[in-house]
């Protein structure tokens, strides 16, 4: 098992920011190209996770990141509270009809996998259950891959406990980004840890199909560049141009 806790959430010293972000920009045009031959070619999905904590910076990546791929090509679903009409079907019911169909690419902002952290958090359901979910959640990734030739990407933003506080701080005393703040906010930081070792036990029970990539996300630029670089790397080897 992985631990989060010893797993770096900052860019290395040796990083070249400017570099880097020259880099990423390139990375936008390549991605697209790829996103045309995904398109023309209509041979695989591509669904992007992305998983974090509050204030992790899933909403800056699909911004940064994607910024670059046509619209018509991409689908963003953000993902909240289960609806009544979803709690009263199986937890990957309303996860289902989301995933994307052959030549597009889709992002979760938030995922599947909220349903194993937050039960655990809460205490809502037993370890029995849970690791039923870890199974399910194998399996229909492993669904998808087979039979939809789906490329999944499953991304968690390793953001450290004090960068999130600071994030979530700003949201108290920045008038722009005001509209993000919850009361609740805190209560998350202060649980840091307990997600922590949730997010251990998920990335450990679930890479079956498809790997999880750790993300350091406390500087942004960093995070956008390895996530680009790792998507258009692995396009590469399915997407013929």
């Amino acid at each position: 098992m992985r631990n989060l806790r010893k797993t770096d959430t900052e860019a290395p010293k040796r990083a070249d920011r400017e570099k880097l972000e020259t880099n990423t920009a390139k990375l936008h045009e390549e991605m697209l190209k790829l996103q045309y031959g995904l398109y023309k070619l209509k041979e695989h999905s591509v669904l992007i996770v992305l998983q974090g904590l509050d204030a992790a910076g899933k909403d800056s990546t699909v911004r940064s990141v994607f910024s670059g791929v046509n619209p018509q090509g991409t689908f963003v679903k953000s993902w909240k509270v289960p609806t009544e009409e979803e709690f009263s079907h199986d937890f990957l019911w309303r996860i289902h009809e989301h995933v994307p169909p052959k030549g597009m690419i889709h992002i979760f902002n938030r995922s599947h996998y909220e349903d194993v952290i937050v039960p655990q958090i809460n205490k809502s359901l037993s370890s029995k259950r849970i690791n039923e979910r870890y199974e399910f959640i194998n399996f229909f990734e492993k669904l998808l891959k087979e039979e939809n030739n789906t490329i999944i990407f499953k991304f968690f933003l390793h953001i450290s406990q004090e960068k999130q506080k600071e994030k979530l701080e700003e949201r108290i005393y920045n008038p722009e980004k005001r509209w993000k703040h919850n009361p609740k906010d805190m209560e998350v930081n202060l649980k840091w840890n307990e997600y922590i070792k949730v997010y251990e036990k998920i990335i450990d029970k679930t890479e079956e199909a498809f790997p999880w990539h750790l993300v350091p996300a406390d500087n942004k630029w960093y995070r956008n560049y390895i996530i680009a670089n790792t998507i258009v790397k692995e396009l590469k080897k399915h997407i013929k141009l």
